[in-house]
């Protein structure tokens, strides 16, 4: 693997408020990775000339790369160029094609374009100039006392497209790398983090490469894969070989792999057997049929649902029975069996799953927040109900009742098949 240090600073206050999500970082580190170089630190720091210099220094002291997003625009805290000049003591000129570039872009939309924007076409002498494809403002190149500097843009379609056509091939020269680090990710769902590393504990501790980490997530468990490989086709055989040995021992919990979602393998498998759905909510409000249907294709499968937030519209509407309500409550086995029965018929779908529960913070007909039952119901009688009791605020609990449903629906699909 090389020997060469990489750091990615993200030059923006917004980035420090958390107005927006440090994204690039995140693609750019994958971008390296898949062509091996070692990223070391991750640096965001806001719009301060001072604190933007101090960063830039340390980064020149202890990195061989130096990627820095953000902070080329037009306006007074875009102070990337500045702050690299205090360290650097470069020149910066007026970049020619840049300017006629922007005259051109404020021409073409009949706009006035002020004097400010004369900024952006500014670069350090004797930089590589990277032509920007989507937008304005230019990228550079910067050699300086051994170090290379890569100034990009701060908008992801932007950055992504210079760093694609001029970036990766500039590294693949500076560094000679003749390897490639190469990730796989698997997704799991109803089986518990301590039970899954049990059943791997062996795979585990030997490994070498592929290394294997379980990790925990919001929308349920996955195992990351990471493999070094001096080819793409050397890398997929190594992970295709190791994920095979994993699903030998977790099959039954596997969801798919990379962009492989639960809410695309709940679809994918009721296409496969050729079922429709339909949700009756409670405290989920509507999220299961969110999810699902964010994924192109839901139509063919999910015909709709309704949110039953108050008793009076799982009675008036969803025709729970005044005996059930009475005698076992909203938050009950029985009003989720109703739920589910009552869903499939209004919408005359194959199946119905319904949610109903206490989301919190307070208890809800003597049952604690986090006690939720869901069910699921077909056209010929059969059904599948669980109580469960989930930790977290109202908002995690929700999203696990979620997940807990489509673990259902999963196992549901396969009795049935």
């Amino acid at each position: 693997m090389s020997d060469y240090k990489a750091e990615i600073i993200a030059v923006g206050t917004e980035l420090l408020l958390g107005q927006i999500a440090n994204t690039n970082a995140q693609w750019i580190s994958k971008q390296l990775a898949e062509n091996g170089v070692n990223i070391h630190f991750h640096q965001v720091v806001g719009d301060n000339l001072a604190r933007v210099s101090q960063t830039f220094l340390e980064a020149q002291e202890r990195s061989d790369i130096i990627i820095v997003t953000g902070g080329l625009g037009p306006t007074d805290d875009d102070l990337t160029r500045e702050a690299f000049q205090m360290i650097s003591g470069l020149n910066l000129v007026i970049h020619e094609p840049s300017l006629n570039k922007i005259h051109d872009y404020f021409k073409k939309h009949d706009s006035e374009m002020t004097s400010n924007n004369i900024k952006q076409a500014r670069v350090f002498s004797g930089a590589h100039v990277l032509t920007n494809q989507i937008g304005m403002a230019p990228g550079m190149i910067v050699e300086f006392k051994g170090k290379s500097w890569i100034f990009l843009p701060g908008v992801p379609s932007e950055m992504m497209r210079m760093f694609s056509d001029d970036v990766i091939p500039y590294i693949s020269e500076r560094t000679g790398q003749t390897h490639l680090i190469k990730s796989m990710i698997l997704r799991f769902i109803g089986i518990g983090e301590a039970k899954l590393e049990y059943e791997l504990q062996d795979l585990i501790r030997k490994q070498t490469n592929p290394t294997i980490a379980p990790l925990a997530q919001q929308d349920g468990l996955i195992i990351r894969l990471t493999v070094k490989a001096t080819s793409n086709d050397e890398a997929n055989e190594l992970l295709e070989q190791c994920k095979g040995q994993i699903l030998q021992r977790v099959g039954d919990f596997y969801v798919g792999s990379d962009n492989e979602t639960v809410e695309k393998k709940a679809l994918f498998m009721l296409k496969q057997h050729k079922k429709t759905i339909a949700a009756a909510e409670s405290l989920t409000g509507g999220k299961f049929t969110e999810t699902l249907i964010s994924v192109p294709g839901a139509s063919e499968v999910c015909k709709g649902g309704i949110v039953c937030y108050d008793a009076e519209v799982k009675r008036n509407i969803l025709g729970v029975s005044l005996e059930t309500l009475q005698n076992e409550g909203t938050v009950s086995q029985a009003c989720a069996i109703e739920l589910a029965q009552s869903i499939l018929k209004l919408l005359k779908t194959d199946i119905g799953i319904s949610f109903t529960g206490v989301a919190g913070p307070h208890t809800l007909e003597g049952k604690p927040a986090g006690t939720v039952f869901i069910a699921i119901a077909n056209k010929q009688g059969k059904f599948l109900v669980k109580e469960h009791l989930f930790t977290g605020d109202r908002e995690a609990i929700r999203r696990k009742s979620v997940r807990k449903g489509y673990d259902m629906l999963f196992k549901f699909l396969k009795r049935e098949h």
